[in-house]
């Protein structure tokens, strides 16, 4: 099964060997490939996904900054790339490319593999990209009564926080100044922008302003003990660290790619195994 991934700034992805892991835990031969166009001018994704179709590719995982476009290329999309209005899961049908959105369903998994069915509370969460309106999507349907929405760009937070009211959640675009006040009243703060990852080291907002009895998410995971979490550790805050969201939205891409209820029996049962692995490669720590 040939697979890969399509993006910009991917060659340090784990995804490569995350999707090796799931072959062999299901017996399925996988091939996973970085497509990374840092610095291609003429780049033409679907010319790309073309090529990969003729070439036999059962499908490819999308990063920034195409998810939005690859849903515009897909003839049919699941009800997360709908709902999220963005794809990072293609998968080459006989009738057309079908998107679906496993940042969504995935961080849905994080959240429930760690916290059951307790309710997220009011949240700030920093970053509406690609994996921002993934993960504010999926808290809305985790019933999180309130979220408060910082970007930079300040028009793309507007427009997510007007699609989850929409929807039937209270949301908020704020400013820089508006964080402290809301942080306030937060029961847990999410950073989805890219402030800490290796290519944009930081820390995205003034750690003093965390308290204990918040509960904190990063979304980066390279590194995955980030200054925020670090931070956050510091203070006793409980943390859901970005390794959950690329384990489970990994596994639920590989579970349409695979398209197999034997594979999928496979994978749920072993799902526990391959994410305590991650998390010592990648942390250092067992959960």
């Amino acid at each position: 099964m040939k697979l890969g991934l399509i993006g910009i700034g991917i060659t340090q992805s784990r995804s490569p060997d995350l999707h090796h892991r799931l072959g062999q835990l299901t017996d399925i031969d996988t091939r996973y490939d970085l497509f990374d166009v840092s610095g291609v001018s003429d780049f033409s994704l679907p010319d790309h996904l073309e090529r990969l179709q003729r070439e036999g590719y059962r499908g490819v995982n999308i990063t920034y900054p195409f998810k939005e476009q690859a849903l515009t290329l897909a003839r049919h999309a699941g009800e997360s790339a709908r709902r999220v209005g963005s794809t990072n899961t293609l998968l080459f049908e006989a009738d057309g490319i079908r998107a679906e959105n496993t940042d969504f369903t995935g961080f849905q998994s994080a959240w429930r593999f760690n916290f059951g069915e307790v309710a997220p509370g009011g949240v700030v969460q920093l970053g509406a990209g690609g994996v921002g309106r993934a993960v504010a999507h999926a808290l809305a349907g985790l019933q999180a009564p309130w979220m408060a929405i910082f970007d930079t760009d300040t028009e793309r937070a507007e427009r997510l926080a007007a699609e989850l009211r929409h929807l039937g959640t209270e949301a908020t675009a704020i400013d820089r100044d508006g964080l402290a006040d809301r942080l306030m009243s937060a029961e847990g703060v999410l950073n989805c922008s890219p402030i800490g990852h290796l290519d944009h080291p930081g820390c995205p907002l003034d750690t003093t302003l965390l308290r204990s009895e918040q509960w904190i998410f990063d979304a980066v995971y390279v590194p995955a003990e980030t200054e925020l979490l670090m931070a956050a550790r510091q203070r006793g805050m409980t943390v859901l660290s970005g390794v959950d969201l690329f384990v489970f939205q990994g596994v639920d891409a590989f579970r349409w790619f695979a398209a197999s209820s034997e594979a999928e029996a496979r994978i749920v049962q072993q799902t526990p195994t391959l994410r305590a692995h991650y998390h010592r490669e990648l942390i250092g720590t067992t959960p």
